[in-house]
């Protein structure tokens, strides 16, 4: 008697989607699924997971805990093989995420003014006008106390070297390497991520408990 083999359904989670306020969450949405059956594989990615509403925050964790009753309910025989992080975090979104336009404006003016001040402030500490006619007359052989030529040189190698050192100008990039600022960015947003993670699970396993406290009171 040979015994039929036990279809198995592979997932591979995403780390962090964006999603609506309103709009449901799909499997499709945050999971790679792999099945042996097409049709399998149909009903799966259109599972409905959950629809965040106003009382849900802007941040919510879905664990293959939870995802692997729902893909049962709709397979009961399959076995599900989870490939790679068993969570996924959906950030909830209000509108069309776009940003503000006089937002980007405002944080523009901000750090171009912010920056401008900082480099005139370290100029200021380490005399830098001072080194500057200093290094024209070694070079010239006279002393000019505005060396305006050498000042307007040096301004731009400053933005040069900082548009090679970004490797970025407006949207060109020079190389598919990313820049220290994305680096820095992917590494904050990791840490933010872990930190909702812990936080999310240690308020689930609270519930929990609480839930199991008030069985037994019962």
């Amino acid at each position: 008697m040979s015994l039929t083999p036990t279809p198995t359904v592979y997932i591979r989670l995403r780390s962090r989607v964006r999603i609506q306020r309103g709009k449901e969450v799909r499997l499709r949405d945050i999971a790679h699924v792999l099945t042996s059956s097409e049709e399998q594989e149909r009903r799966l990615i259109e599972l409905e997971l959950l629809r965040p509403g106003p009382e849900d925050g802007n941040l919510i964790l879905i664990d293959i805990l939870q995802i692997i009753p729902q893909i049962r309910g709709v397979l009961p025989d399959v076995s599900v093989e989870l490939i790679g992080s068993g969570h996924t975090l959906v950030e909830v979104i209000e509108g069309n995420g776009k940003p503000s336009k006089s937002l980007f404006i405002l944080v523009w003016l901000l750090l171009f003014f912010g920056s401008a001040l900082t480099i005139m402030n370290f100029h200021a500490d380490v005399s830098m006008q001072e080194v500057q006619i200093r290094i024209v007359e070694m070079i010239t052989g006279r002393r000019d106390e505005h060396p305006y030529l050498f000042q307007v040189a040096y301004s731009i190698g400053i933005g040069f070297g900082m548009a090679v050192f970004f490797n970025h100008l407006f949207k060109k990039k020079w190389n598919e390497e990313p820049t220290p600022l994305e680096v820095e960015m992917f590494l904050y947003q990791q840490n933010v991520d872990q930190y909702v993670v812990i936080q999310e699970n240690e308020r689930m396993h609270d519930q929990e408990r609480g839930e199991m406290s008030a069985d037994e009171r019962s």
